[in-house]
């Protein structure tokens, strides 16, 4: 974990650090490109959150948007029928429930429409700043082949992580471990050969160090 915190200088590079920085962190934007971000990829959830932002700003303007406008914009995302009635649903309620406000307690969060753990704790993150540990699939991942956790499933992530991580690399973690796994530790084919971490990693001493001495 220090290797990687130390280790990783370069800017941030992920679909959510980019919305970091627009706008000084848009709540919202952060808030729905979460949501967007489900089951694609980071290029992907750039691309449908600049076309859905260039039209609709507000939770007012995306509550009241056509919905078929809306799944033009955002077709990049994938599953674009659903995340369409996911995030009018979500701005509609953000409109009856909080005044247009994107709230900032997890609590609050998990009760907007398709919110759940970890779109709730990356709103937390990267858009009031709030130590909380974000748990995709990288996360789950690469905290399994570092031996960091020993977990099926990724709520088991995130309370190991909360428990053994201290918490002054809580706002970090998502981001570092994000590019991380995409640039290094993949889930196909992993850069174990050229990987920093190969010495303390778990994966590599029990898997492919084993494979590579019977080759």
């Amino acid at each position: 974990m220090r290797k990687m915190v130390y280790g990783s200088k370069d800017k941030r590079a992920t679909a959510l650090a980019q919305l970091q920085e627009v706008e000084g962190g848009d709540p919202f934007r952060i808030l729905i490109g979460t949501i967007l971000s489900h089951r694609t990829k980071d290029e992907n959830t750039s691309r449908a959150t600049e076309n859905l932002f260039s039209r609709y700003k507000t939770p007012s303007e995306l509550a009241g948007a056509d919905p078929r406008s809306v799944r033009r914009l955002i077709r990049p995302s994938g599953f674009y029928n659903m995340k369409t009635r996911n995030i009018m649903k979500a701005s509609r309620q953000l409109l009856d429930e909080f005044g247009g406000v994107v709230p900032q307690t997890e609590e609050e969060l998990l009760r907007i429409h398709s919110v759940g753990r970890k779109t709730a704790n990356c709103v937390l993150v990267y858009a009031f700043n709030k130590p909380a540990i974000p748990v995709d699939t990288h996360v789950h991942r690469i905290s399994n082949r570092l031996g960091l956790v020993k977990t099926k499933k990724p709520e088991e992530t995130e309370a190991a992580l909360v428990r053994r991580v201290p918490k002054r690399y809580w706002l970090d973690l998502n981001d570092l471990f994000v590019r991380f796994g995409q640039t290094v530790c993949k889930p196909i084919g992993p850069k174990c050969g050229t990987c920093t971490l190969s010495g303390d990693c778990n994966y590599f001493r029990t898997v492919v160090a084993p494979r590579e001495k019977s080759s």
